[in-house]
């Protein structure tokens, strides 16, 4: 919002905003405006990405894949606009789930476009099902903690207090269960697929972001609203002064943003490489009714 107008820049072309002026422009102006031009540059990132896949690629899926990809950067354009034009919160939480929504999406056609992903014979593994639906549902539940975070974060001027403490209790119970479906993820793998690479890798790094953003959350909301009354009793914690628009108030908040951006990327990307390496055991019904599975 440090620039009033959109899509040109202080009534300028984006493009041919002065770049003396920009360099030299307070730091707000500076970072909305660069935003603006990386943003731009995503966009021809993803039209160059779909001329590529529709000239080198058969497969149909994917050459839509792709343009899905276009259009989604073009959506959050056109969001962070509106955003600027109508100084909406609304357009704000919107253009807050998209961007990390784009990302996780393009790490997924990394994958696709991968060698590895069309030469996968998928066999079939026991534990693969379990993983599978683990995967998935840890994907999902960090992309509803995204959106809860916009909600928190971006707050209309006349929300109600209440709203705050119902969206923030969601927040925190939300990170419990994206922190035990982490944990599962590893321990599936680690059992299952130990000696598999591609599914070994992104769990622990799925693990140790989600401890890095444990920490970035307590520390934002220590930032934004002080230690609580619990600790009161250590000095530390008394005499410490919350400061509205702080450097590490910003900063901390950004990297807990950002990190949680890497962690629904992170589950993506292990979702998409767990329903391609392997397939899960078939399940048939015994006449009893029950499942059983069968190794084909």
């Amino acid at each position: 919002m440090a620039v009033p107008d959109w899509p040109t820049t202080y009534g300028y072309n984006p493009f041919l905003y002065p770049l003396a002026t920009w360099w030299h422009a307070s730091w707000d102006v500076f970072v909305e405006h660069g935003h603006r031009l990386f943003g731009a540059a995503v966009g021809l990132l993803a039209i160059i990405l779909v001329l590529f896949v529709w000239a080198c690629d058969w497969r149909k899926w994917l050459r839509w894949a792709a343009v899905g990809a276009l259009a989604l950067v073009c959506l959050q354009g056109v969001l962070g606009g509106l955003r600027v034009k109508f100084d909406d919160a609304t357009f704000a939480r919107i253009h807050g789930c998209i961007g990390p929504l784009f990302f996780a999406y393009t790490a997924a056609l990394v994958a696709f476009t991968s060698r590895w992903f069309a030469d996968s014979p998928r066999p079939v593994a026991a534990p693969a099902g379990r993983l599978q639906r683990l995967a998935i549902s840890t994907a999902a539940l960090a992309y509803v903690q995204i959106v809860l975070g916009a909600l928190l974060r971006d707050r209309p001027y006349d929300a109600s207090m209440g709203e705050f403490r119902a969206v923030g209790l969601a927040h925190f119970l939300m990170a419990l269960a994206l922190a035990a479906h982490v944990v599962l993820v590893v321990i599936r793998v680690v059992r299952g697929f130990r000696g598999e690479r591609l599914l070994r890798r992104p769990a622990f790094v799925l693990c140790g972001l989600i401890v890095l953003q444990i920490g970035l959350g307590l520390a934002t909301w220590v930032t934004h609203y002080g230690f609580p009354a619990w600790l009161s009793g250590f000095s530390w914690a008394a005499n410490y002064t919350v400061t509205d628009q702080s450097s590490a108030q910003v900063q901390i908040a950004t990297a807990h943003v950002a990190t949680g951006a890497l962690i629904f990327a992170t589950a993506v990307v292990l979702a998409v490489r767990s329903l391609r390496l392997y397939q899960a055991e078939p399940r048939v019904l015994h006449a009893g009714g029950k499942l059983a599975g069968v190794a084909a």
